[in-house]
Protein backbone atom coordinates (compact mmCIF):
# COMPACT_ATOMS: atom_id res chain seq x y z
CA UNK A 1 0.00 0.00 0.00
CA UNK A 2 1.53 3.14 -1.37
CA UNK A 3 1.66 6.24 0.86
CA UNK A 4 1.13 10.12 -0.70
CA UNK A 5 1.95 12.53 1.22
CA UNK A 6 0.26 16.00 0.51
CA UNK A 7 2.18 18.52 -1.80
CA UNK A 8 3.24 21.48 0.31
CA UNK A 9 0.46 23.54 -1.61
CA UNK A 10 -1.93 21.38 0.01
CA UNK A 11 -0.24 21.69 3.21
CA UNK A 12 -0.73 25.56 2.42
CA UNK A 13 -3.30 26.71 0.30
CA UNK A 14 -2.92 30.55 -1.24
CA UNK A 15 -4.68 33.00 0.65
CA UNK A 16 -7.65 33.75 -1.43
CA UNK A 17 -9.11 37.15 -1.99
CA UNK A 18 -11.48 37.46 0.59
CA UNK A 19 -8.69 36.80 3.03
CA UNK A 20 -6.22 39.18 2.07
CA UNK A 21 -9.36 41.58 2.00
CA UNK A 22 -10.04 40.51 5.90
CA UNK A 23 -5.96 40.74 6.85
CA UNK A 24 -5.90 43.93 5.00
CA UNK A 25 -8.87 45.64 6.87
CA UNK A 26 -8.01 44.47 10.20
CA UNK A 27 -4.53 46.20 9.96
CA UNK A 28 -6.14 49.62 8.82
CA UNK A 29 -8.29 48.96 11.74
CA UNK A 30 -5.14 48.55 13.97
CA UNK A 31 -3.46 51.32 12.39
CA UNK A 32 -6.67 53.53 12.73
CA UNK A 33 -7.13 52.67 16.24
CA UNK A 34 -3.89 53.54 17.23
CA UNK A 35 -3.67 57.29 15.21
CA UNK A 36 -6.95 57.57 16.92
CA UNK A 37 -5.67 56.66 20.45
CA UNK A 38 -2.81 59.22 20.12
CA UNK A 39 -5.40 61.83 19.04
CA UNK A 40 -7.66 61.75 21.96
CA UNK A 41 -4.48 61.57 23.87
CA UNK A 42 -3.05 64.48 22.47
CA UNK A 43 -6.57 66.64 22.64
CA UNK A 44 -6.60 65.48 26.94
CA UNK A 45 -2.80 66.57 27.04
CA UNK A 46 -2.42 69.49 25.07
CA UNK A 47 -3.42 72.28 27.48
CA UNK A 48 -0.30 70.71 29.41
CA UNK A 49 1.99 71.93 26.62
CA UNK A 50 3.67 74.75 28.47
CA UNK A 51 3.90 77.96 26.42
CA UNK A 52 7.50 77.94 26.67
CA UNK A 53 7.19 74.71 24.57
CA UNK A 54 4.71 76.25 22.05
CA UNK A 55 7.01 78.99 21.55
CA UNK A 56 9.96 76.95 20.76
CA UNK A 57 8.46 74.57 18.48
CA UNK A 58 7.22 78.24 16.42
CA UNK A 59 10.98 78.75 16.56
CA UNK A 60 10.92 75.46 13.43
CA UNK A 61 7.82 77.08 11.97
CA UNK A 62 7.92 80.92 11.93
CA UNK A 63 10.48 81.63 9.80
CA UNK A 64 8.95 79.91 6.70
CA UNK A 65 6.16 82.45 6.92
CA UNK A 66 8.44 85.23 8.06
CA UNK A 67 10.25 84.84 4.54
CA UNK A 68 7.02 85.54 2.86
CA UNK A 69 6.07 88.36 4.76
CA UNK A 70 6.59 91.98 4.70
CA UNK A 71 7.11 94.39 7.02
CA UNK A 72 6.01 97.85 6.84
CA UNK A 73 3.13 100.25 7.85
CA UNK A 74 0.89 97.74 7.03
CA UNK A 75 2.21 94.86 9.56
CA UNK A 76 2.32 97.63 11.71
CA UNK A 77 -1.15 98.80 11.79
CA UNK A 78 -2.36 94.94 12.32
CA UNK A 79 0.06 94.59 15.36
CA UNK A 80 -1.23 98.07 16.54
CA UNK A 81 -4.64 96.48 16.43
CA UNK A 82 -3.60 92.74 17.44
CA UNK A 83 -2.17 94.84 20.52
CA UNK A 84 -6.01 96.39 21.37
CA UNK A 85 -7.40 92.67 21.34
CA UNK A 86 -4.67 91.51 23.38
CA UNK A 87 -5.22 94.21 26.20
CA UNK A 88 -8.47 93.22 26.80
CA UNK A 89 -7.90 89.43 26.75
CA UNK A 90 -7.96 87.47 30.45
CA UNK A 91 -4.51 87.51 32.58
CA UNK A 92 -4.04 83.56 31.88
CA UNK A 93 -4.65 84.04 27.79
CA UNK A 94 -1.91 86.50 27.68
CA UNK A 95 0.53 85.84 30.40
CA UNK A 96 3.95 85.07 28.80
CA UNK A 97 2.73 85.23 25.36
CA UNK A 98 4.11 87.54 22.55
CA UNK A 99 1.01 87.44 19.75
CA UNK A 100 1.79 88.94 17.00
CA UNK A 101 0.63 89.08 13.23
CA UNK A 102 2.73 88.88 9.75
CA UNK A 103 1.20 90.53 7.04
CA UNK A 104 1.79 88.36 3.72
CA UNK A 105 1.04 90.24 0.68
CA UNK A 106 -0.23 87.53 -1.31
CA UNK A 107 -3.79 87.55 -2.76
CA UNK A 108 -4.82 84.38 -0.64
CA UNK A 109 -8.05 84.88 1.59
CA UNK A 110 -6.84 83.76 4.68
CA UNK A 111 -5.61 83.89 8.00
CA UNK A 112 -4.16 81.27 10.58
CA UNK A 113 -2.91 80.90 13.80
CA UNK A 114 0.51 79.29 14.36
CA UNK A 115 2.72 77.86 16.85
CA UNK A 116 4.83 80.50 18.06
CA UNK A 117 2.36 83.47 18.70
CA UNK A 118 1.59 84.34 15.44
CA UNK A 119 -1.18 85.26 13.35
CA UNK A 120 -0.31 84.81 9.42
CA UNK A 121 -2.78 87.57 7.90
CA UNK A 122 -2.55 87.65 3.60
CA UNK A 123 -3.54 90.76 1.99
CA UNK A 124 -6.39 88.96 0.11
CA UNK A 125 -8.21 89.23 3.51
CA UNK A 126 -7.38 92.43 4.14
CA UNK A 127 -8.64 93.21 0.65
CA UNK A 128 -11.98 91.11 1.49
CA UNK A 129 -12.75 93.12 4.90
CA UNK A 130 -14.26 96.46 4.59
CA UNK A 131 -14.02 98.07 8.14
CA UNK A 132 -11.56 97.78 11.06
CA UNK A 133 -13.75 95.89 12.87
CA UNK A 134 -14.04 92.71 10.64
CA UNK A 135 -10.51 92.59 10.70
CA UNK A 136 -10.39 93.01 14.49
CA UNK A 137 -12.96 89.39 14.66
CA UNK A 138 -10.81 87.78 12.62
CA UNK A 139 -7.81 88.60 14.49
CA UNK A 140 -9.70 87.55 18.05
CA UNK A 141 -10.89 84.23 15.88
CA UNK A 142 -7.30 83.38 15.74
CA UNK A 143 -7.02 84.41 19.34
CA UNK A 144 -9.42 82.06 20.40
CA UNK A 145 -7.33 79.19 18.40
CA UNK A 146 -4.66 79.91 20.66
CA UNK A 147 -6.51 80.21 23.96
CA UNK A 148 -8.01 76.56 23.11
CA UNK A 149 -4.74 75.16 21.79
CA UNK A 150 -6.61 74.51 18.68
CA UNK A 151 -3.67 74.84 16.31
CA UNK A 152 -1.69 72.44 18.66
CA UNK A 153 -4.09 70.16 18.34
CA UNK A 154 -3.97 70.39 14.26
CA UNK A 155 -0.71 70.22 14.04
CA UNK A 156 -0.31 67.20 16.42
CA UNK A 157 -2.47 64.78 14.90
CA UNK A 158 -0.59 65.84 11.29
CA UNK A 159 2.20 64.60 12.66
CA UNK A 160 0.64 61.52 14.40
CA UNK A 161 -0.93 60.47 10.88
CA UNK A 162 2.30 60.77 9.19
CA UNK A 163 4.48 59.48 11.29
CA UNK A 164 2.12 56.43 11.97
CA UNK A 165 2.17 55.45 8.46
CA UNK A 166 6.22 56.21 7.74
CA UNK A 167 6.64 53.80 10.92
CA UNK A 168 5.03 51.27 9.10
CA UNK A 169 6.85 51.75 5.89
CA UNK A 170 9.84 51.54 8.40
CA UNK A 171 12.00 54.39 6.71
CA UNK A 172 13.19 56.76 9.30
CA UNK A 173 14.37 59.20 6.55
CA UNK A 174 10.58 59.27 5.39
CA UNK A 175 9.00 60.11 9.17
CA UNK A 176 11.85 63.32 8.91
CA UNK A 177 10.15 64.37 6.06
CA UNK A 178 6.92 63.30 6.83
CA UNK A 179 7.31 66.12 9.91
CA UNK A 180 8.58 68.41 7.52
CA UNK A 181 5.30 68.29 5.37
CA UNK A 182 3.09 68.45 8.40
CA UNK A 183 4.80 71.72 8.45
CA UNK A 184 4.55 73.15 5.61
CA UNK A 185 1.00 72.34 5.22
CA UNK A 186 -0.08 73.98 8.34
CA UNK A 187 -1.95 76.42 6.43
CA UNK A 188 -4.31 73.40 5.39
CA UNK A 189 -5.70 72.61 8.78
CA UNK A 190 -8.85 71.70 9.00
CA UNK A 191 -10.78 72.56 12.36
CA UNK A 192 -13.42 70.75 13.73
CA UNK A 193 -16.92 72.58 13.51
CA UNK A 194 -16.61 72.35 17.67
CA UNK A 195 -13.39 74.61 17.09
CA UNK A 196 -14.40 76.94 14.96
CA UNK A 197 -17.55 77.66 16.90
CA UNK A 198 -15.51 78.13 20.15
CA UNK A 199 -12.88 80.69 18.45
CA UNK A 200 -16.13 82.14 16.99
CA UNK A 201 -17.86 82.74 20.10
CA UNK A 202 -14.00 83.48 21.46
CA UNK A 203 -14.20 86.23 18.63
CA UNK A 204 -17.06 87.91 19.20
CA UNK A 205 -16.79 88.21 23.46
CA UNK A 206 -13.43 89.94 22.59
CA UNK A 207 -14.83 92.27 20.20
CA UNK A 208 -17.17 93.61 22.79
CA UNK A 209 -14.90 93.55 25.36
CA UNK A 210 -12.79 96.02 22.99
CA UNK A 211 -14.89 98.23 21.24
CA UNK A 212 -18.27 97.81 23.34
CA UNK A 213 -20.20 96.76 20.97
CA UNK A 214 -20.08 94.11 18.03
CA UNK A 215 -20.37 95.86 15.00
CA UNK A 216 -18.66 93.84 12.09
CA UNK A 217 -18.74 90.45 13.70
CA UNK A 218 -20.28 88.56 11.09
CA UNK A 219 -19.88 91.25 7.70
CA UNK A 220 -16.93 89.31 6.31
CA UNK A 221 -18.75 86.12 6.78
CA UNK A 222 -21.53 87.33 5.45
CA UNK A 223 -19.49 88.52 2.24
CA UNK A 224 -17.61 85.32 2.12
CA UNK A 225 -21.01 83.40 1.84
CA UNK A 226 -21.32 84.83 -1.63
CA UNK A 227 -18.05 83.92 -2.97
CA UNK A 228 -16.88 81.13 -5.31
CA UNK A 229 -15.78 78.62 -2.88
CA UNK A 230 -12.90 77.24 -5.18
CA UNK A 231 -10.91 81.21 -4.85
CA UNK A 232 -11.04 81.70 -1.31
CA UNK A 233 -8.58 79.61 0.76
CA UNK A 234 -10.43 80.70 3.79
CA UNK A 235 -13.59 78.82 3.08
CA UNK A 236 -11.68 75.67 2.17
CA UNK A 237 -10.36 76.06 6.03
CA UNK A 238 -13.14 76.54 7.41
CA UNK A 239 -16.85 75.79 8.18
CA UNK A 240 -19.61 77.13 5.92
CA UNK A 241 -19.85 81.14 6.37
CA UNK A 242 -23.65 80.89 6.63
CA UNK A 243 -23.70 78.67 9.21
CA UNK A 244 -21.14 80.88 11.06
CA UNK A 245 -23.28 84.26 10.93
CA UNK A 246 -26.80 82.64 11.84
CA UNK A 247 -24.55 81.33 15.07
CA UNK A 248 -23.17 84.96 16.01
CA UNK A 249 -26.61 85.88 15.30
CA UNK A 250 -28.44 83.93 18.06
CA UNK A 251 -25.14 84.96 20.03
CA UNK A 252 -25.75 88.26 20.16
CA UNK A 253 -29.54 87.89 20.29
CA UNK A 254 -28.88 85.99 23.28
CA UNK A 255 -26.36 88.28 25.25
CA UNK A 256 -28.30 91.40 24.16
CA UNK A 257 -25.05 92.61 22.39
CA UNK A 258 -25.18 96.19 20.59
CA UNK A 259 -24.21 96.72 17.14
CA UNK A 260 -22.55 99.62 17.53
CA UNK A 261 -21.08 101.53 14.47
CA UNK A 262 -18.21 100.34 12.63
CA UNK A 263 -14.54 101.97 12.29
CA UNK A 264 -13.14 102.50 8.99
CA UNK A 265 -9.76 100.71 7.82
CA UNK A 266 -6.59 102.34 8.73
CA UNK A 267 -4.96 104.23 5.78
CA UNK A 268 -2.17 101.86 5.28
CA UNK A 269 -4.62 99.01 4.88
CA UNK A 270 -6.09 100.67 2.16
CA UNK A 271 -4.83 98.58 -0.62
Amino acid sequence: MSYHSPRRDDRNPPANNRQLLTLLALFLGSLFAVIWGFGLLLNNLVYWIPVSVEQRLGQLIVPAYEAEAKDGPAQSSLNQLLDRLQSNLDPEQSQDRNYQVLYVPKPTVNALAIPGDTIVLYRGLIEAAESENELMMVLGHELGHFANRDHLRGLGQNIIVRVAIASVIGNNGAIEALIGGAIANLSQSHYSQSQEKQADRFGLTLLNKTYGYVAGATDFFERMAKKERANIAFLSTHPAPKDRVKNLEKLIEERKYEIGKRSPLPESLLF
